[in-house]
């Protein structure tokens, strides 16, 4: 959601908190309360708002707090709420300086990484669409986690088929599938498993869209098995995506991580060869892969995808900063597979 997408009720102040805070990696408990409460008001009459709000009865809703209410009562009474202003002026100001990525990112049509709560995501698949469509997206790869991932509470088989009918119900609601308008499509991130495999069966990832294959354990191997480990799994039919290459965390909360060590141009001679996108992984804390080895990848003839590894609505806005990457290395849009449109994408990805 923009700032310009902001209309002055209540739900939309809201969600403009929530998403300013995502934006800005803020604590997850802290975004619940606003999401929460624009869940709890969405279906009552404007009228009614407006009256719970002059008499302050608004926290007698469940999911409406003494905070949230504040918010509310202020935007329906017309204001702009103190908390969005405060939140627009830490977390609104534009990502990169001086214009930096806007015009590739304007040539985006979609991103191929993005989790939802079946996951590690925080918000339900359908909120994570709606914000994908206000930010302007044709499309958006859903990506959950392999059932491996268990810190991630990664999807069985059984999991994921029931995610599929729950993308198809988005789809429908949106009326875009198929219609011309915006496709919530089938994807997961795979894990690549110790020997290369993926962590998935094959008539399960036969049933995907896209599939974006990432090392997520024993990342710090030695240099030569993690390069066997990685082209067998580029080698796949079913792989699509290479997802943050290295596994190096740069920044956050979660602290910092070492690049994996691994014989860059072999992994990458197999991408191009297999037509499988190097990910510009696009979260601050991520930047992956390095400078020095996106120039590498691009130097080689590799195709690239520029997502967002969102796990949370705001998180969708982070593609900026991997297309300011991207212009900085010289990276032609058409080499890009999210510039293209969704047929032309589902042609290239389909194994």
């Amino acid at each position: 959601m923009s700032a310009e997408q902001y209309d002055g009720t209540p739900v939309a102040a809201l969600r403009r908190i929530a998403f300013l805070l995502e934006r800005g990696r803020a604590d997850s408990y802290k975004v619940k309360a606003y999401r929460g409460a624009a869940s709890a008001i969405l279906p009552l009459p404007a009228d009614e708002v407006a009256a719970r709000a002059e008499a302050g009865t608004l926290t007698e809703l469940s999911g409406v707090g003494a905070s949230t209410a504040r918010v509310i009562a202020q935007a329906a009474a017309g204001q702009l709420p103190d908390k969005l202003a405060e939140a627009e002026e830490q977390y609104g100001a534009p990502l990169t300086a001086d214009g930096a990525g806007t015009t590739l990112r304007a040539a985006l049509r979609g991103d191929l990484h993005s989790h939802s709560d079946w996951s590690d995501g925080g918000s339900p698949i359908e909120e994570m669409a709606m914000t994908a469509i206000e930010l302007g997206h044709d499309y958006l790869v859903l990506t959950d986690h392999s059932p491996r991932l268990k810190v991630a509470r990664g999807l069985s088989a059984e999991r994921l088929a029931r995610q599929l009918d729950v993308v198809a119900a988005v789809n429908d609601h949106l009326g875009g599938a198929g219609a011309g308008g915006f496709r919530l499509l089938r994807g997961i991130e795979v894990d690549i498993l110790d020997d290369g495999g993926l962590d998935q069966t094959d008539a399960m990832l036969a049933r995907l869209d896209v599939r974006v294959a990432s090392v997520h354990s024993k990342l710090a191997m030695d240099p030569e098995p993690l390069t066997k480990r990685m082209i067998a799994a580029i080698r796949n039919p079913y792989t699509n995506v290479l997802g943050h290459c290295t596994g190096r965390l740069v920044t956050g909360n979660r602290g910092t991580r070492q690049e994996s060590r691994f014989d860059a141009r072999a992994v990458f001679e197999a991408c191009a060869e297999e037509g499988v996108a190097v990910e510009i992984n696009s979260r601050p804390e991520r930047r992956d892969p390095p400078t020095r080895l996106l120039e590498l990848a691009r130097d080689i003839g590799c195709l690239f995808s520029i997502d967002s590894d969102a796990h949370a609505p705001g998180q969708l806005d982070y593609p900026l900063l991997g297309c300011e990457r991207a212009e900085a290395a010289g990276i032609e849009a058409d080499r890009i597979v999210n510039t293209w449109p969704v047929e032309r994408l589902l042609d290239w990805a389909r194994p």
